[in-house]
């Protein structure tokens, strides 16, 4: 009697199990069954956007698959409050934007994701097509502004998982007023010449994280805005480009700050700067604070450490004026390498707001195999361990 009756409770337990596996599986919509092609020509926009609108809809996970092959894209917003929290975007191909670049030029953004929760890109490659329009601005003519290639606006917990982006007309990746995102294992690759083409760009957003990286481009590897606060970045190499940015602040008089950021385990190849912080020379509301860079390696790098809070471009709106971004207990810990110029460690600072709490711990930079040079001004702080070239910290 026994026997029967524990077999007919492991056949319940069965069709639980199966039923609540079934229900676990998300629905996947294929873009190509949506009428997308796979030609590079052929616009796909709004089969990708059919696909979005069913995951969106579905109460289940959902995933929108993109195939192997070149699916050309116009300006596609892909927009929330979506019915789930679990939308997977994977891509084993690659999204195209017009060669033309005026299709998108004005548009601000080419992708773009806003009020989403729970979305992952996994995979694939997203390609800008930006030369044109590089070649455009060199030339002085009347050019549009560009497109950011990917932007995340207003949305949480988003995951971008192994992203290749080429050639954005501007700026690559933008994580704007955003809470709880992840990328990890990103490819930007873009010309050391193209103009304002950030990797990877964060403002107004909090918890992010930027891990296993590589970036070459035209602009910053990773520009941080005002109003980024607890941002991780983890070993991200970068080269050719501007270096790891937080600025510029101080744009505006009224102005959010910029807390809590790590950067760690780096490498800038050949790069304008390493690691910088840069503001407008005006009065501003801003502030940076409790800022680590810790075990980064500098080749060839023009400006290995910097701290500029005199940025006037063209001389226009602030001349002397002093910066009222305020920066403070900001620490430098285990940086070695070599300077492409003889200053390596520039600190030039507010006069109004000088910097405070700055550490030197184990910072050692050569110019021409011999130990580099420091400059400060309005600035001081603490050294500790070997420091190379010697601090010119106000004690």
């Amino acid at each position: 009697m026994a026997k029967p009756m524990s077999s007919f409770v492991l056949l319940v337990l069965f069709l639980i199990l199966f039923f609540h596996l079934s229900l676990a599986i998300p629905v996947t919509y294929n873009v190509l069954s949506l009428g997308a092609k796979s030609d590079g020509k052929t616009d796909s926009s709004k089969a990708f956007l059919d696909a979005w609108s069913k995951a969106c809809g579905s109460t289940e996970a959902a995933t929108v698959y993109v195939p192997p092959g070149r699916f050309l894209l116009g300006k596609v917003e892909f927009k929330g409050q979506c019915n789930n929290n679990d939308i997977v975007i994977r891509l084993d191909g690659t999204l195209v934007a017009p060669s033309d670049y005026n299709v998108i030029g004005n548009a601000g953004n080419w992708l773009m994701f806003e009020h989403v929760n729970g979305v992952s890109i996994n995979g694939g490659t997203l390609d800008g097509q930006g030369a044109g329009l590089w070649t455009c601005k060199k030339t002085g003519k009347s050019c549009p502004n560009g497109a950011t290639t990917l932007e995340f606006s207003n949305s949480n917990n988003i995951i971008i998982n192994g992203l290749t982006s080429l050639n954005s007309q501007m700026f690559h990746i933008v994580i704007n007023g955003c809470n709880n995102v992840k990328a990890q294992g990103v490819k930007v690759s873009a010309s050391g010449i193209s103009p304002n083409t950030d990797g990877i760009h964060v403002q107004s957003s909090n918890d992010v994280t930027i891990m296993n990286s590589r970036i070459g481009t035209g602009d910053d590897c990773v520009s941080i805005g005002p109003g980024a606060t607890n941002l991780w970045i983890e070993n991200v190499a970068c080269g050719p480009g501007h270096g790891i940015s937080i600025g510029s602040l101080g744009k505006d008089q009224e102005e959010a700050g910029v807390q809590n950021v790590t950067v760690k385990t780096t490498t800038f190849t050949s790069t304008q700067n390493g690691v910088r912080i840069k503001s407008w020379g005006r009065p501003s509301s801003g502030f940076a604070r409790n800022i680590l860079f810790q075990h980064a390696i500098m080749n060839n790098v023009q400006n290995p450490i910097v701290i500029d809070q005199n940025y006037c471009p063209d001389n226009k709106n602030c001349p002397d004026q002093a910066s009222g971004v305020k920066i403070s207990d900001v620490t430098y810990q285990d940086i070695h390498g070599t300077s492409a110029s003889e200053v390596a460690v520039k600190f030039d600072c507010s006069s109004q707001y000088p910097c405070s709490r700055i550490s030197l711990e184990d910072v050692k930079l050569t110019y021409n195999n011999q130990p580099a040079e420091a400059s400060c001004s309005h600035a001081d702080g603490s050294v500790s361990g070997v420091v190379q070239p010697s601090s010119c910290l106000l004690q």
